[in-house]
């Protein structure tokens, strides 16, 4: 059942703190909006629908593309060999120019993905990156000694498999087309779907029959 909030209460509430000196980003993307504003290169609505966009971006997003490439080989080439325009045929929009490769898990390969520089990332297909992915030991370390990086997410690589590390770019971004669990014949792209997650796409794990909703109700 869906929570309930009383707004008839009259307790009060502690007024909302707001920073005493904004940072140095902070100033320069207020002053470049205003300026571009101002010149009538972009309006606020522009803006603002554009907040909108990047804000309706999730992991669940990239994981109907995981399924739809799961159950349909045809598009699956497709979608390895231009992995945007995979996504496009999906009505999946990009905001930017950024290419996407989309790097398939195999019995003989596993992909990890990494921004060494800074944090790019497929924001189209998967939203906003976790907090981890943009942190300098991961960054690091996923390219040193991405087996121990690995093992540390809990999984556990076989010496005869190859790990092939992939540093995204600010116009190449990666996503991971994790394999597909056995177990799951005959079930629905939806279905399929609910048990691909975010790390599965980075290639930090594998995708199990576990369905990330399924743990929660369980759980509650």
């Amino acid at each position: 059942m869906a929570d309930q909030h009383d707004h008839s209460h009259d307790h009060g509430h502690d007024p909302i703190e707001m920073a005493d000196v904004p940072g140095y980003y902070e100033v320069m993307e207020t002053a470049i909006r205003e300026l571009l504003i101002d010149k009538g290169l972009i309006t606020a609505n522009d803006i603002r629908r554009q907040i909108e966009v990047l804000d309706s971006r999730t992991p669940a997003v990239g994981a109907q593309v995981v399924a739809r490439a799961w159950t349909d080989f045809a598009f699956k080439e497709r979608l390895l060999a231009d992995g945007r325009a995979g996504c496009e045929e999906l009505g999946i929009t990009f905001y930017d120019d950024t290419q996407l490769i989309v790097l398939e898990n195999t019995d003989q390969v596993h992909n990890l993905i990494v921004c060494t520089l800074c944090s790019c990332y497929p924001r189209p297909v998967l939203g906003l990156p976790p907090d981890w992915y943009k942190l300098k030991p991961y960054r690091a370390r996923a390219v040193s000694e991405p087996r121990k990086v690995l093992a540390e997410f809990g999984t556990v690589i076989r010496d005869d498999v190859e790990i092939r590390v992939s540093d995204s770019t600010a116009v190449v971004r990666y996503l991971v087309l994790p394999r597909r669990p056995a177990g799951t014949d005959g079930w629905s792209t939806d279905a399929l779907a609910a048990i691909v997650t975010r790390d599965a796409m980075i290639g930090v794990v594998p995708v199990t029959l576990e369905s990330p909703l399924t743990l929660e109700n369980e759980a509650a």
